[in-house]
């Protein structure tokens, strides 16, 4: 059983978004570059969930990187300028543009980003949703 098929259940209403963010993340055919790191981080003011992605991005300065926020994606995109033709005897240091997408669940806000030795680090934070119950009266209508 796929795991569309197990979003189809009557039981489950408005769910239908999660079936399209699945389809977004099996097509996003990522190749492993760059690599990445993903770490959960002590909770933060207001015991928030608290997130970190670290990308090696070696080669890249500051201008040759982009992060943006769209339609509850992120994404991280790496791209150098030309440089003067060089004659290497050896070239084992990736330097390809690449596009890095992670898709963020409702709430959660990417509150920043730093660059360092070569490591791209990118904080994500979701603030502790409210609890909310409440009881809904019956009308008669008969």
């Amino acid at each position: 059983m796929s795991r569309h098929q197990s979003l189809s259940s009557p039981f489950l209403l408005g769910f239908d978004e999660i079936e399209r963010v699945l389809d977004r993340i099996s097509k996003s055919g990522n190749d492993g570059y760059p690599p990445y790191n993903i770490e959960r981080l002590a909770p933060g003011d207001g015991n928030s969930a608290r997130l970190r992605i670290i990308l090696a991005v070696a080669g890249f300065a500051r201008d040759d990187l982009d992060i943006t926020v769209e339609a509850g994606q992120l994404l991280i995109t790496g791209q150098q300028g030309e440089t003067a033709e060089r004659d290497f005897l050896h070239r084992g240091i990736a330097t390809r543009q690449f596009r890095r997408a992670f898709v963020l669940a409702d709430g959660f806000e990417v509150t920043g980003a730093d660059l360092k030795n070569g490591l791209l680090s990118v904080e994500i934070v979701r603030p502790e949703p409210a609890h909310d119950s409440h009881r809904i009266d019956i009308r008669d209508l008969g």
